[in-house]
């Protein structure tokens, strides 16, 4: 039997996460690997990825950039995509120092309108 290792690590990353995600509502700008970039919300983040809306499908494996207000465009690699809706890895994991600065700017209390 073959194991896809690239799926065993969606199901273990929707299982047992590396580290605990906070919903929140971001605008940002979301870029695929030779796409053009597009505005969307960040509906989950944690210091090893995020969930964003997506305007079209996005495959699993497929690079891409998430650009949040007042930082730089952070390389991630996409896990998954369902209904809209993608879920990505960073490349490097976000600093927990930024990481805490951005949940203190963006309390779950604020809400986003998504144009999807």
């Amino acid at each position: 039997m073959v194991v896809d290792t690239h799926d065993s690590y969606a199901l273990a990353a929707q299982e047992d996460r590396c580290s605990p995600r906070t919903k929140l509502t971001i605008p940002a700008q979301l870029r695929a690997s030779g796409g053009r970039a597009f505005q969307t919300v960040v509906q989950d983040l944690s210091i090893s990825g995020f969930s964003a809306s997506a305007i079209s499908r996005m495959h699993p494996g497929q690079l891409c950039w998430i650009t949040l207000p007042g930082l730089e465009s952070l390389q991630a690699e996409v896990v998954w995509w369902d209904n809209s809706v993608v879920g990505c890895a960073f490349m490097e994991l976000l600093s927990p120092i930024v990481h805490d600065n951005i949940l203190g700017r963006y309390s779950p209390s604020m809400v986003y309108r998504s144009t999807l």
